[in-house]
This record gives structure tokens, sequence and C-alpha cells, in this order.
């Protein structure tokens, strides 16, 4: 469920309020969204892999935290980097390697010449259209 807004981190681009299903942000008065609507949240995390500056949280628990509960704490959230950690998880975030260059496949600088097949014809080629009568 969505925890923590970091008012610090966020440039208030408002790609979370637009990607949320549920509607659950709305915009505040300096900009920067609000929860407005935590039980809304379905904890699909679509905020944070979006936010493109890390400043959301989304608590892989299905239920709001308490307020002494240290996933609703910014300072402790983001001493563990999990401010924008599910955006980094699925490879959107920080310290982000491309997929093609993690791709260890050989690259073909050529393809090789086929050599002419050695099995016969597998039926005799028509000179004429197949599905007409010559009558």
């Amino acid at each position: 469920m969505i925890e923590i807004v970091s008012a610090t981190a966020c440039i208030a681009c408002d790609v979370c309020i637009k990607v949320c299903p549920t509607d659950v942000f709305d915009r505040g008065a300096d900009g920067i969204p609000v929860i407005a609507r935590q039980s809304d949240c379905q904890t699909c995390f679509m905020c944070e892999a979006y936010c493109p500056v890390d400043a959301l949280y989304v608590s892989p628990v299905s239920a709001p935290a308490g307020p002494d509960n240290p996933h609703t704490d910014e300072d402790a959230v983001a001493g563990h980097g999990l401010l924008g950690g599910y955006r980094e998880m699925v490879g959107w975030g920080r310290g982000r390697t491309s997929g093609a260059l993690k791709d260890r496949n050989p690259l073909l600088k050529a393809v090789p010449p086929l050599p002419e097949s050695r099995l016969p014809a597998p039926a005799p080629l028509a000179t004429t259209p197949w599905n007409h009568r010559s009558d």
C-alpha cells in the first residue's frame, strides 16, 4: 500500500497521479501529490514504478501501516534504499542497465552460407496451375 510521497525528492510531475488506476492521489497546493484515498490503493506499484525521481514508497503489505511502523518513516525507508526500490528491482530505476546490454547472446556478424540441400524435392514441381484441369 502506498505509504510515502517524499516532498523533498518529488518534482511535481504528476506522473503518479496519472498512472494510479484507483485515483489514490490528489495534487497538493504546493504541487506535490498527497495520498488522499489510501484505502483505495491496490498495491499495484504503478506509481512507484513510474516515478522518475524515486520519490514514492509502496509497502508490500496491502493494509495501511500504523504511524509507528518503519514503513511510514521516510528516513528509515530512504536509509534502507527503499524509496524507488521496486522501480530499481524491475530495471527502471537507479543503476539501470538496459536489457540489451545484459543480453549475453552472441551477435552474428554475418549469416554463414547454407549448403544446398542433399534431400530430394518432396514432390514433383508443377509447371501448370495445380487447381485447373487441362482437358
